[in-house]
């Protein structure tokens, strides 16, 4: 087995780090030693309960040690490993565990699993075999499976300095105590905490993750930050200025960050703002760096693709390849083949690549809006808000919002003679699709404007 299957470097990271402060909880500090053993212990456990190579595992736990050395542990194993969001509504949780046919791990499980003795572990994953399954929103409403092989897994540049892109060894040098919450089974959260063990820094556990005070009072000097809590923090140390003088990096997610936000926030917060874009299908794709959003030009885009990240603008449309894209979607053929394209992955977004190298993004291609980070279709929301025996015609858009990025309206056409609830609409859609999908707001129209062409024109629906 080769040495660099993924997790094998963080498997010889923790081993080489012996009492170096990686992870730290309150006053527990967890050194590098300390967790090669939970995750020695958590793999051991996993083995003893038959799971192994191609064997699935889904990951509903918080952020601790614990969370962490399960998580690694899974990949050391060969399993094929799903990280689940918390909230994900119960008949969600429960279709997601029966087509992956996968083991929970949550909290009450990690007891059990790190009693196991401490054994010797070396990373089991076959090349060809799914790593992982990064479940996001689907056109449906029902999740969809994001497939990365151990081998795309194994390509990635987080763990291995030598293969760090400009943005990300800038980015690197300031991971000193990276601030994490939610859930290491997040994407961003997990691949950014290798990142930052990789560059000798310490995961720092915010359970209470509001901005500013979390950033103070756990001295942090990175953390993850949604286009809302970004203009929310800077509208904060504008009115009630903290002493951030720790912080070194906000790595912005989920969403486009306008340009003169982006320039308010380097001018109210400092040079810390690190504009990442990329998606579940890819990864990072580019990532604008304090130094390079210098210029007018700069804040306008979302920086340089790294060399090793191909680029292809077609119709408008951007197309890519990167080391450790996803391969397809778990049991979505259709929706595989419109996606993946001949070893290229459509992003469904609008873009230009300029002269000066600096991609922009124009637009988008697919109905989404992007609340808090998570992609949200418009279609299954549309559906849902249809089902009340009120409603004769549901439409939503997504609009800039000062707190989640995005927000959604729904406009809503009545049956005749009758006036649905809109509490009772958006109590609806929060049940079947979870909270981030609520609307903002519900309009009682007459009927939905029309474009030339006879098809609903959502542009013309107006606050």
């Amino acid at each position: 087995m080769p040495t660099d299957v993924w997790p094998q470097p963080i498997l010889d990271l923790l081993a080489a780090g012996g009492d170096r402060p990686v992870f730290e909880d309150g006053p527990r500090v967890v050194g590098a030693g300390e967790l090669l053993v939970l995750v020695r212990r958590a793999a051991a456990g996993l083995r003893a309960a038959g799971i192994g190579p191609g064997a699935g595992v889904a990951v509903l736990a918080g952020v601790s040690a614990e969370a962490f050395a399960a998580t690694i542990a899974a990949f050391a194993v060969g399993a094929r490993v799903s990280g689940i969001r918390p909230g994900l509504p119960p008949e969600q949780l429960a279709d997601l565990l029966s087509r992956d046919h996968a083991v929970l791990i949550g909290p009450d499980e990690l007891d059990g699993l790190l009693a196991a003795p401490d054994e010797p572990l070396v990373a089991a994953g076959r090349p060809d075999d799914i790593a992982r399954i990064i479940y996001t929103s689907g056109s449906t409403g029902r999740p969809k499976g994001c497939v990365q092989t151990y081998a795309a897994m194994s390509a990635a540049w987080a763990p291995y300095p030598d293969r760090w892109p400009p943005a990300i060894r800038e980015l690197a040098g300031r991971l000193d105590r990276y601030l994490v919450f939610g859930s290491l089974s997040s994407q961003v959260m997990l691949e950014y905490g290798i990142l930052t063990l990789a560059a000798g820094g310490t995961l720092v556990a915010a359970h209470a993750p509001a901005f500013p005070d979390s950033l103070v009072r756990h001295r942090a000097t990175a953390s993850v930050i949604t286009v809302g809590k970004l203009h929310r923090l800077v509208r904060d140390q504008q009115e009630h200025p903290v002493d951030l003088s720790n912080l070194g990096a906000l790595m912005v997610s989920g969403s486009p960050l306008e340009p003169g936000r982006l320039r308010e926030a380097l001018e109210v917060l400092g040079p810390v703002v690190f504009h990442g874009y990329g998606q579940t299908e890819t990864g990072m794709i580019a990532m604008s760096t304090p130094d390079s959003a210098s210029s007018e030009a700069a804040l306008s885009s979302v920086g340089r693709p790294p060399a090793v990240v191909d680029v292809s603008i077609r119709d408008g449309e951007l197309y890519v390849r990167t080391p450790s894209q996803a391969s397809g979607y778990w049991h979505e053929p259709e929706e595989s083949a419109e996606v993946f394209v001949d070893g290229w992955v459509r992003t469904r977004d609008l873009a230009s690549l300029g002269d000066d190298g600096l991609l922009r993004l124009l637009g988008r291609v697919r109905d989404v809006i992007i609340v808090n980070a998570e992609l949200l279709y418009a279609g299954p929301i549309e559906r849902a808000l249809a089902t009340d025996p009120d409603v004769a015609e549901a439409y939503v858009v997504g609009r800039p919002d000062e707190d989640t990025g995005e927000a959604i309206h729904a406009y809503v056409v009545p049956v005749n003679g009758r006036t649905p609830d809109t509490g009772t609409l958006r109590k609806l859609v929060g049940e079947r699709l979870g909270p981030n999908a609520v609307p903002r707001t519900v309009t009682l129209i007459d009927r939905v404007p029309v474009a030339p062409s006879g098809k609903p024109d959502k542009t013309q629906l107006t606050p």
